[in-house]
């Protein structure tokens, strides 16, 4: 089936829609318990977590300063592994290398492992619509898969799910099973799963798996997994395709173990994820398992043109999930109002570079800029800024919604105004704290209904800042 989602261009309707789903916002409300508390626990069990963090930073900056010499010596490495890599320029480009291999190896029954740059080319509905059966191995994409759906999350793709829908899919779907068989835990549905799961597995002419690094020092691809799936999809199939974007590579495998203690801490919560596969080629002359025949494809896909730009910083994420597990916005509508494969605040970075900014001018301003995305990015990409990037070029290129352009130029006649500016804001700045009375907040504030329906919105304390300067400081009466 083809993973759909709404445009971003709706973004609004969408967030509008997400926050009136009830069922949405029951699932959606454990993530504060979850992979939140689990991230802060780690990292209070870490002392030298911040210092991970610079490492990690500096790493991915080098790599991205001599990428195209790292990415040499990965395919040279790989190469001489025995793999055959192959560079994909654009998604359509990936698309079709992917369909070649397969057609040319006879393979028509596909398992694959979770891949967000898989999502990104839109791999499954091309690859359906040649002939080609592709089956989702993670739990989570096997579930959205036959639910027609896109992932709403980069690592959890069906957060957005409740027990009760994945037990009613599950009964829908694998209607050979016994009818009264009890499905009432996660355990019993994670069962089933791997029944119907493994035989695709078996079945399999081939297995496709994306990769959360690369390594240049030894040809390897490195998949991070907590299900064991990933390693089933590229070892008991003939034939192992391994998608990734151009970014994912790392110098050394020295540099990958201070990657993979902020990856795992940072994404769910662990010291290290459950698997942690390194695979460098096919299967070799005495192996017991592996595949006949390995495929790399490198995709750029716009990534050139970012490493040359103002969204260069950008390329240093890991895809742990962290920022949209933190993120205010994120945590009321889900992943899918955000309308692109990656969602929240490192989505509204990248989303307008891949879609532009035309289509996707409400996602950089889909945000509080609280700062709590950029606090715990494990590798400290400047989120707020890059989003306020996007703000500015959506007013240059005139996309910015009207109201949001006369905001602007009315608050741009005010701030080249200095004694007006001091004027507005001192009234202002009474009449709100009159209107809130003795509460000190508003919960329906008439300029800000929505924001005020979801959250409190403090008043000013009454004088302006400057007032209780030159007070203090200068003795002047109120």
């Amino acid at each position: 089936m083809t993973n759909v989602l709404p445009s971003s261009r709706t973004f609004k309707a969408n967030a509008a829609e997400a926050l009136a789903n009830a069922q949405l916002q029951r699932a959606l409300a454990g993530l504060p318990g979850g992979l939140v508390a689990q991230r802060t626990a780690a990292v209070a069990a870490t002392p030298d977590f911040e210092n991970l963090r610079t490492a990690g930073r500096d790493i991915r900056d080098h790599t991205l300063s001599n990428l195209d010499l790292y990415l040499e010596a990965f395919e040279s490495r790989a190469l001489a592994a025995g793999s055959v890599v192959h560079w994909a320029t654009t998604a359509a480009g990936a698309c079709r290398v992917i369909e070649g291999i397969l057609a040319s190896a006879g393979a028509k029954r596909v398992i694959k492992g979770k891949s967000i740059v898989s999502e990104e080319i839109g791999l499954n509905a091309h690859l359906a619509t040649h002939g080609f059966n592709v089956i989702e191995s993670d739990l989570g994409e096997y579930i959205i898969q036959n639910r027609g759906e896109a992932p709403s999350h980069i690592i959890a793709p069906a957060i957005h799910l409740t027990q009760s829908d994945v037990e009613a899919d599950f009964r829908r779907l694998h209607r050979d099973l016994p009818a009264n068989r009890v499905l009432d835990k996660p355990e019993t549905l994670v069962t089933e799963a791997r029944g119907v799961l493994r035989e695709a597995f078996l079945k399999a002419d081939a297995g496709i798996t994306g990769a959360n690094f690369l390594i240049a020092e030894t040809g390897s691809a490195i998949i991070v997994t907590n299900e064991g799936n990933g390693d089933l999809t590229q070892t008991l199939p003939r034939l192992h395709i391994v998608l990734a974007s151009i970014e994912k590579v790392v110098p050394t495998l020295d540099d990958l173990a201070v990657l993979l203690r902020l990856l795992g801490r940072s994404a769910t919560g662990q010291d290290m994820t459950a698997y942690t596969t390194l695979t460098t080629g096919p299967k070799r002359p005495g192996d017991v398992d592996g595949p006949d025949a390995c495929h790399i494809i490198l995709l750029d896909n716009g990534r050139s043109e970012m490493l040359a730009g103002d969204l260069r910083e950008a390329l240093r994420c890991i895809r742990c999930g962290a920022c949209m597990n933190h993120c205010p916005v994120y945590n009321a509508i889900g992943g899918h109002a955000y309308g692109w494969v990656v969602p929240g605040p490192i989505g509204a970075v990248l989303t307008p570079a891949h879609l532009g900014i035309a289509d996707s001018a409400h996602l950089p301003n889909a945000s509080t800029f609280c700062g709590r995305c950029e606090t715990v990015c494990p590798v400290k990409i400047p989120l707020v800024g890059l989003m306020r990037h996007w703000r500015e070029d959506a007013h240059t290129a005139g996309v910015a919604s009207p109201s949001s352009r006369m905001a602007l130029k009315f608050w741009v006649m005010l701030a080249r105004r200095p004694r007006l500016y001091h004027l507005a804001a001192r009234f202002a700045a009474a009449i709100l704290a009159a209107a809130a009375g003795r509460h000190g907040h508003f919960k329906s504030f008439l300029l800000a209904k929505a924001w005020t329906k979801h959250r409190d919105l403090p008043a000013p304390e009454g004088r302006t800042f400057q007032r209780l300067w030159r007070k203090t400081n200068q003795g002047v009466p109120r």
